[in-house]
């Protein structure tokens, strides 16, 4: 239960996606696209974003909503604070990672669990874009519209199809950034997270990253 609660407690981003599919177009060219993201991500040191989390549950009348902020350093460093409706903390630095929550903290070593660090590498792959390249893993559909790249990824890898059917990525035209990611589970529950308020290359200090 431990991994799959994880997983749900990284990806949060608002509301369900407001664009209909008949709204994009295949990319002719996806190497294209996957070419201007690289180069994007060359120059992207750090992120720095609010975010907002819906969570939709079939055996929940309303959805779950959550507030909090995002920071992204390079190379590995990834923090999720959750401030609404309740404090919750995930850090990532490099193999590491954290979890503090009220009453717990805890730490593990990605490197010392597969499921762990596949998941570390996920994440990470979304932030940088490293993820599109991975063919092993993933079924790629890319599409467009006038302010969007979205693609869609279908786990192939057997443990994490035991948990999610697609995997949707939003990235923003104007600075190739992600603006959306939405997790559906096998059972059409999904977990849909916005970024906004984005700040890129901000001076971010270290001790974000630091667990206390």
């Amino acid at each position: 239960m431990i991994i799959k609660n994880i997983i749900f407690i990284f990806f949060v981003f608002i509301c369900e996606i407001a664009y209909s599919q008949s709204e994009f177009i295949l990319i002719k060219n996806p190497d294209d696209f996957k070419l201007k993201l690289k180069e994007a991500t060359k120059t992207t040191n750090s992120v720095e974003s609010d975010f907002t989390q819906n969570k939709n549950l079939s055996i929940l009348a309303k959805p779950i909503i959550s507030k909090g902020k995002f920071c992204y350093k390079k190379e590995k460093k990834v923090r999720w604070e959750y401030t609404t409706p309740y404090l919750y903390l995930v850090i990532i630095n490099d193999t590491k990672l954290f979890i503090k929550d009220k009453n717990n903290k805890k730490q593990y070593d990605t490197q010392s669990n597969k499921m762990f660090k596949q998941l570390n590498d996920f994440l990470i792959g979304c932030i940088n874009g490293e993820i599109l390249n991975n063919t092993k893993d993933f079924e790629l559909n890319f599409k467009e519209n006038e302010t969007l790249y979205f693609v869609t990824l279908i786990p192939k890898a057997q443990q994490m199809k035991k948990m999610l059917s697609e995997i949707h990525i939003y990235f923003d035209k104007k600075d190739l950034s992600v603006s959306e990611l939405k997790m559906v589970e096998q059972g059409g529950d999904y977990t849909n997270i916005e970024f906004y308020n984005k700040k890129l290359n901000v001076n971010i200090s270290d001790e974000k990253f630091n667990f206390n």
